[in-house]
């Protein structure tokens, strides 16, 4: 069995094993947390940090999450709600009134953070993703795909963009700054968005799944409705972001607050922690019971069309039963479980072609077997 190391409560016993599964099966890296009222429960990592094999995975050691990035940046609206700065209802041109073009006067805040806004396709340069300024500008000038907020379609890479946007009017701070300034830093976690250098060292670059190398895309994994007649999409055929582009110094140093954050498992559940506990975690509020509600609220139900199946979507997270989280491409994952106080988190450097990859669900249900050992002992 691999070797697994760090710490976990013998009720949990099953999560430690689960990872170590999968790097018996083949996986380079990874860690895994699980937090319940704000502590862990479950903080263990194991394996390598280069596909090499030559660098054990570290108790510190960072990864590029992919889209478990968004819950951050869903994360920094939901606190600015809190305090009353940002109205999810509002138009987004209220706030950023440039992108009011090409018929978005009535796309909301809202739409943005569910999917819905009909802006689902990057269609720049892979360079202009790395610069902020040209990035949304391309954004507020393009039409929706559809009516705002009558489909939903997986913003995959754009919706950073266009919610970072809106945090950085309001603030005056890029998102990766006020994540850092008003969430990361109060909580001592260790998770960026626009990694500094000197961080470099601790990152462990994502690997391809097996048979496939660094040109392998996003675009891969997409699946998008054909349009009809009476509901007609962009001919643009959106830009492939390469894993080669994934792992370069330009990506961690660009703030892509859909696509770019790095950290760890622990760094993930604790920040999320704030969320299953009603806002609050180890002494530091960042928002009300009321503000962490809002995650919950429905925003769209039905089938995807850029994903291809049915989702739920929630204010920056998706919701499956009674949770709600989200994964990234390669397989990390993060779930929160308001109702026992619980996150758990997945972090790792090694993709799985997407439809053969269920890592993320064996590992909640392998801190759902420890969950049921501590409630019933409680």
């Amino acid at each position: 069995m691999a070797d697994i190391q760090g710490s976990y409560d013998d009720l949990f016993t099953a999560v430690p094993t689960a990872l170590a599964a999968l790097l018996d099966g083949g996986d380079v890296g990874g860690s895994v947390a699980v937090f319940v009222d704000g502590e862990p429960v479950v903080d263990v990592w194991g394996g390598f940090a280069d596909a090499a094999r030559g660098v054990p995975w570290q108790r510190d050691t960072i990864v590029n999450v992919w889209s478990v990035t968004k819950t951050m940046t869903a994360l920094c609206t939901l606190v600015l709600a809190d305090r009353g700065e940002l109205d999810p209802d509002a138009p987004v041109a209220r706030y950023w009134p440039e992108f009011a073009a090409a018929g978005k006067e009535a796309v909301l805040v809202r739409h943005l953070l569910s999917h819905t806004a009909g802006l689902p396709d990057w269609d720049g340069t892979v360079a202009e993703i790395y610069d902020w300024s040209a990035a949304t500008a391309r954004l507020a000038a393009q039409a929706p795909q559809w009516e705002p907020g009558s489909a939903a379609g997986y913003h995959s890479l754009t919706q950073g963009f266009l919610v970072g946007e809106v945090v950085r009017r309001i603030t005056g701070r890029s998102p990766g700054e006020f994540f850092a300034d008003e969430i990361a830093g109060p909580l001592g976690a260790d998770f960026r968005m626009g990694l500094p250098a000197e961080h470099d060292h601790r990152v462990a670059p994502t690997v391809p799944p097996p048979g496939r190398d660094e040109d392998y895309t996003a675009g891969a994994a997409r699946t998008v409705t054909p349009p009809t007649a009476a509901d007609p999409a962009s001919s643009t055929t959106p830009t492939a972001i390469r894993l080669r582009d994934g792992n370069s110094v330009a990506w961690r140093r660009a703030q892509i607050p859909a696509a770019s954050g790095f950290g760890n498992a622990r760094s993930v559940a604790l920040v999320q922690s704030a969320m299953a506990c009603g806002g609050s975690v180890r002494g530091v509020r960042l928002l009300s019971r009321a503000g962490c509600d809002r995650a919950w609220e429905e925003q769209f139900s039905g089938e995807d069309r850029v994903l291809g199946m049915p989702i739920s979507w929630g204010l920056g997270y998706g919701r499956f039963g009674g949770t709600y989280g989200w994964g990234g491409w390669g397989g990390s994952t993060v779930m929160i479980e308001p109702e026992a106080r619980m996150v758990v988190a997945y972090v790792t450097n090694q993709m799985r072609e997407p439809a053969e990859d269920t890592r993320g669900l064996d590992i909640v249900m392998a801190a759902y077997d420890g969950l049921k050992g501590l409630q019933a002992d409680g």
